[in-house]
């Protein structure tokens, strides 16, 4: 039997908690380390099963790494194994980790060659990998598909710069054609690229490594290629959607909570979203401060009709947090309708939701509408599993606003995403155990 958390819920929390390192942000620095025989120190780097994992492969690749503290590690990606990328090995560990796609970008761009295992991951819908290889295509490189072992085999020995509108302006595809382009002959322009705070980041860090990568922050990218990049630290942002998932939970259970050092100018609308649904929080330094509230109101649109919140690209709201807005949603006062324009199955946790005592309309798999109980009555505990790492920390918040006892199984979807949570909500006052 897998673990499971075991939480008695409708106890009001207190006290402060740190956001780790973001994810999403890990998974495209790490797999930059490949682009440089040089030294990258890297600080501020959660643990969490997906990024450790990254780490792991990286170390099986040939790259030396160094755990210099908790949250920092450093890396040499001198010798780089080439056999290692058609073993099994990889297949297995590369196969059932969706960050191992980001490195090939890396690696084509420092060996004019790489293999895929074709990749796996979460259960919220298709997502696609077209936008990596059309641009890694329009650079020059050719892969082809072998059906016999599964893996993508890409030549890419003389990629050159060039024009390219991403299809879709996806974060990971934009980082991977980012980190091959720098290291690509002559310069290339990227449209409709994503420009998400952890893109900023990775661009940033190639510019310190010596690329020439200009229009950071903004949707069109022009990178100049170079011969070759050098070594350099980096720490990275805190997680938005921890952020954004702590605020969630402080208004939901009723408690005083503040995040510390939150970066707040890189958190986007999020504390404006949060804002709209009634929640109370306030800057002190770079820290949040949401204050104990018995109710929060959602707000009408100016002309009264019902708030939409809606994920789009950044810099609109990130589609990883609607699943925490739907919930919160469910002790507000008024109404709200959930749209979630970007994958196709991250709402199907309602059903779990409704069995809690949650008024849902699921209107259909990208649109629900929360009816607010306003805390007139409580959500009961139940037992019940989580589908994707999103989803499963939505049906915490639920589950520790909740009267009496609720188990979640299958908490390695949590894990994946969040360090310790248990431990730390044990140290805001939460009572959830591990089983």
């Amino acid at each position: 039997m897998d673990n499971a958390f075991e939480i008695i819920g409708g106890k009001p929390l207190k006290g402060e908690i740190t956001p780790q390192g973001a994810k999403n942000e890990a998974l495209q620095i790490l797999s930059a380390v490949l682009l440089t025989a040089e030294k990258v120190t890297v600080s501020n780097i959660p643990d969490i099963k997906d990024v450790n994992k990254l780490i792991e492969l990286l170390g099986d690749m040939g790259v030396i790494v160094e755990r210099l503290a908790p949250d920092t590690y450093s890396f040499e990606a001198k010798n780089i194994d080439q056999d290692f990328f058609v073993s099994e090995a990889f297949k297995s560990k590369g196969g059932g980790l969706r960050g191992s796609i980001m490195i090939v970008g890396p690696l084509l761009a420092r060996f004019g060659k790489a293999s895929i295992p074709k990749p796996g991951g979460d259960k919220i819908g298709r997502r696609r990998l077209d936008t990596h290889f059309l641009g890694f295509e329009k650079l020059g490189a050719q892969f082809t598909y072998n059906p016999e072992n599964g893996f993508f085999n890409v030549d890419a020995s003389n990629l050159k710069g060039t024009y390219m509108l991403l299809d879709e302006a996806s974060v990971t595809g934009t980082a991977n054609i980012v980190m091959a382009a720098v290291l690509a002959e002559g310069t290339t322009t990227i449209y409709n690229a994503a420009c998400e705070p952890y893109l900023q980041q990775l661009c940033k860090m190639l510019n310190r490594m010596g690329a020439k990568i200009s229009g950071i922050g903004s949707n069109l990218l022009t990178i100049e290629g170079v011969k070759s990049l050098g070594g350099t630290e980096h720490r990275m942002l805190p997680d938005m959607i921890e952020i954004g998932s702590f605020i969630g939970l402080a208004a939901m259970t009723g408690s005083e909570i503040t995040i510390k050092n939150v970066h707040y100018k890189e958190l986007g609308m999020i504390p404006d979203v949060f804002r709209r649904l009634g929640i109370q929080l306030e800057l002190r330094g770079d820290d949040i401060y949401i204050p104990a509230q018995e109710h929060y109101e959602i707000e009408t649109f100016i002309d009264g009709s019902i708030m939409t919140i809606a994920d789009s690209p950044w810099p609109g709201f990130t589609p990883d947090l609607l699943s925490i807005v739907l919930v919160v949603a469910i002790q507000a006062k008024g109404s709200v309708l959930i749209h979630q324009k970007m994958f196709e199955s991250r709402l199907f946790f309602v059903d779990k939701l409704l069995d809690m005592g949650a008024q849902i309309i699921l209107c259909d798999p990208h649109r629900a509408t929360v009816i607010g109980l306003d805390h007139q009555v409580k959500l009961r505990g139940i037992s019940m599993t989580s589908p994707d790492i999103r989803a499963g920390v939505s049906l915490l918040i639920a589950a520790l606003s909740a009267q009496g006892k609720s188990t979640i199984y299958n908490i390695e979807q949590i894990e994946r995403g969040y360090q310790h949570i248990d431990d730390r909500l044990r140290a805001l006052g939460a009572d959830i155990k591990r089983i």
